[in-house]
């Protein structure tokens, strides 16, 4: 029951949207930039169509999003937006080719005319109302005071694992906040932390910098030390006084998971079978990689009809209707929760559901249909819960338990295995010796030339794109290992031998002017933030927290 219209507890979603730094100036069609065209046109423009919708309908709701700064600088970059165009060109010519090759099939002409009307959506959304600058669209949408922007670190590096040297975790923080007031004009009070991926002492370095929340993985709130009182439905707060918040793992398997989850449903579109790999190759060839290799092109006639390889046509009204039923499935479940924690905690719980915001759109098609109809639903269908943000709770809540959490991500088997493993564990020594060296540097230059400033700035942008956690992800995961080792190395290879000109007296300018343009992410970063600094220990670390604060 609901007392004087006041929600029983409360639900925040989390997005966080990310892809790791792609550009090659001196490769046009560089088949990994395909992975931020493909997201444009299936994630992040129709997500911010769906929160604009929302908006314009006066619909109440409150949702996080955070955007890597590496994704944010690929997303301003010029070039990036001029081959962005180009590919949007490229796409919508396979569309009408298609149209035109499926007319006498009744199965997927309409679905070839689908894509047709899609691509031209996204095209006009992108140009015409975004004029190419949806970081601006983004910026204007949260202005309009629904939806919440966090940030991250600023390649997205695996902190835990770079932790070894404070001033590599407090750079990639720094960084990513610079370019979050840069875009956006103010301080986040959130961080994703990449991966999910926590530590204890890192919160002293987000407090520091003026962060109030992070979102951890199950178990690092749960096995926090002294045990939460509210499990993962209130957030704890670490000694340097950060707040952290634990993700609700049935929220989670709902819709993470490829067996229990939403986007296994069989009626839904199969991600796994493309035009790029089906149709014949002659045919296709001008939309595939440079080099001729098949790949995805975003059209997909296919449903996931069953686990097996057999696969029947996609059906968007079925897909649609079965997004309708999962959205009040979702929103039923959220109400069962709420209402069986508030009758046994004494304050109003909060539903913790982080999500990659790819998932959305790229992964699960249908998914920002799902969400709009969730939102809906939650607004209108129901009172037992509303849609917050953490920034939102600890308005409400503003004492919280004092927990450590523990070292924890949201990788497989829960903590760092994922990113320190025999395909990637060989990259860390470099990492930690590169840092060393950064040190040295930051300490030895304090009276830098200008060219030497430019050097110094440009090898702190090195070790940066060498720390990114994308590298170490993909070598596990013996997707594009070649790709992710050819980057790793050539970052730190650029690096060394910057720092090796910058000893040694002798800076290739002209080599250097190429490097600038080449990697030319954070205009604004200063080499002097690596400068050595010790780790120092939360104030209360050496006397047992209380279990509750005073308050709470």
């Amino acid at each position: 029951m609901v007392l004087d219209g006041s929600p029983r507890g409360y639900v925040a979603i989390l997005l966080h949207a990310h892809l790791p730094y792609v550009r090659h100036p001196e490769q046009p069609g560089f088949l990994p930039e395909r992975w931020l065209f493909e997201a444009v046109i299936e994630c992040y423009i129709p997500l911010l169509q769906v929160f604009e919708r929302l908006t314009h309908d006066g619909v109440p709701y409150r949702i996080v999003l955070s955007m890597s700064p590496t994704l944010l600088a690929m997303l301003s970059d010029d070039l990036l937006k001029e081959r962005f165009a180009a590919y949007l060109d490229k796409m919508s010519d396979l569309a009408e080719r298609e149209v035109h090759r499926t007319r006498d099939d009744h199965r997927f002409a309409p679905l070839a005319q689908m894509y047709r009307d899609r691509l031209a959506w996204v095209s006009r959304i992108y140009h015409d109302s975004y004029r190419r600058d949806i970081p601006g669209a983004i910026r204007r949408l949260a202005e309009a005071g629904n939806v919440e922007l966090a940030t991250s670190a600023a390649t997205h590096a695996y902190l835990p694992l770079i932790g070894l040297h404070r001033s590599a975790v407090e750079a990639q923080v720094e960084f990513g906040l610079r370019q979050f007031r840069r875009l956006f004009g103010r301080n986040p009070a959130g961080f994703w932390l990449p991966e999910c991926g926590y530590r204890p002492g890192l919160d002293q370095t987000l407090t520091e910098k003026g962060l109030r929340w992070t979102c951890l993985e199950t178990h690092g709130v749960l096995f926090a030390a002294p045990r939460p009182r509210y499990g993962v439905f209130a957030p704890v707060v670490t000694g340097h006084g950060l707040h952290c918040f634990g993700r609700d793992p049935e929220s989670s398997r709902q819709v993470w998971s490829s067996k229990e989850g939403y986007p296994g449903d069989f009626w839904y579109r199969e991600y796994y079978r493309d035009i790029g790999y089906d149709l014949d190759y002659d045919y296709i060839k001008p939309f595939l990689a440079p080099d001729g290799s098949r790949t995805h092109t975003g059209f997909r006639y296919w449903r996931v009809t069953g686990p097996g390889d057999h696969k029947e046509p996609y059906d968007p009204g079925r897909a649609a209707e079965r997004a309708d039923v999962h959205a009040g499935h979702f929103m039923w479940a959220r109400q069962k929760q709420v209402e069986w924690l508030a009758g046994v905690l004494d304050r109003k719980p909060i539903v913790v559901a982080p999500y990659d915001a790819e998932l959305l759109g790229h992964w699960w098609f249908e998914g920002p249909q799902w969400l709009e109809l969730v939102i809906r639903k939650s607004a209108y269908d129901q009172r037992d819960f509303a849609l917050v943000t953490p920034t939102d709770y600890l308005a409400e809540y503003p004492v919280n338990q004092p927990s450590e959490p523990i070292e924890s991500s949201w990788g497989w088997k829960g903590y760092n295995e994922v990113w320190l493993q025999e395909a990637n564990d060989w990259i860390y020594r470099h990492l930690h010796r590169a840092a060393e060296i950064m040190e040295g540097l930051a300490a030895d230059f304090t009276d830098p030339d200008p060219v030497e400033r430019r050097a110094l700035n440009q090898a702190a942008r090195e070790l940066l794109l060498a720390q990114a956690s994308d590298w170490p992800f993909i070598m596990q995961a013996r997707t594009m290992d070649g790709y992710a080792k050819h980057r790793f190395t050539h970052h730190i290879g650029w690096f060394l031998a910057l720092a090796g000109q910058l000893q040694s007296g002798r800076i290739d300018e002209r080599w250097l002017d190429e490097l600038e343009r080449t990697d030319n992410i954070f205009p604004d970063v200063d080499y002097r933030l690596f400068r050595y600094r010790a780790w120092t220990p939360a104030p209360w670390a050496r006397a047992r927290a209380p279990a509750v604060a005073a308050g709470s």
